[in-house]
């Protein structure tokens, strides 16, 4: 959830998914929640802050199989094992811009967006290892991930779904927290909501469940404003 996108589609997104999400990380906070924000290659916007300590902090506790080592942008990175997943629902190979005309791919970022909240008692980490010192630390096996982008870095990072359920973390997807990059022009040709959706159902049949954020907020479901379906 970064400051800035280079689709201009999809910072328009992230900034209308970004209120809502902060909500339901507060009441998830309330609850008794650790929250862990991962602004991908961007940490370093928060080399001094407390919550990035405590990541950095976090005793080393050895992985029950090895991270993924691959790199891509500015992470590790796990890559779909055809072992246990096909090819992704949508065709992503233009990486995703829906704007009338194509945005110029450049690194727009520079922190996360300031409308989630880092709270004193969370961290902040884009590792894999830190993120299962963390958990390790507190013994914690449950994990919800929310963010974007579904097709790529929050299935893909080290800290995203594939990672986490190869470490056997039970992991929940919130499936209204949650965006793809798609093209509608691209096959299979569906609108780009409709893209999001066959993504979440790649999730569910091959990686974990995903629930609502209603599941905790008792409010209705997030839904984008273009989506008129």
């Amino acid at each position: 959830m970064w400051d800035d996108h280079w689709c201009r589609s999809a910072a328009r997104r992230v900034g209308e998914l970004a209120e809502p999400m902060n909500g339901l990380i507060r009441k998830a906070r309330a609850d008794g929640a650790f929250i862990i924000h991962a602004p991908s290659s961007v940490v370093g916007f928060y080399k001094d802050t407390p919550q990035r300590r405590r990541a950095q902090a976090a005793p080393f506790v050895a992985t029950p199989v090895p991270l993924s080592n691959a790199k891509r942008w500015g992470t590790a990175w796990c890559w779909p094992d055809p072992k246990r997943e096909p090819d992704l629902p949508i065709d992503d190979s233009d990486m995703g811009c829906d704007c009338e005309t194509k945005c110029t791919i450049r690194e727009a970022w520079t922190r996360q967006i300031a409308t989630i909240e880092i709270a004193p008692e969370d961290a902040i980490t884009d590792n894999g290892q830190e993120t299962w010192n963390l958990l390790a630390e507190r013994g914690i096996d449950h994990v919800m991930l929310m963010g974007v982008h579904l097709n790529m870095c929050v299935l893909g990072r080290p800290f995203g779904i594939r990672q986490m359920v190869n470490l056997k973390k039970n992991v929940v997807l919130v499936r209204d927290m949650t965006d793809t990059m798609y093209d509608p022009r691209q096959p299979p040709k569906v609108s780009h909501f409709e893209g999001t959706d066959l993504v979440l159902a790649h999730v569910e049949r091959h990686w974990c469940p995903t629930m609502l954020s209603t599941d905790l907020t008792g409010r209705p479901a997030f839904r984008f404003q273009a989506d008129t379906r």
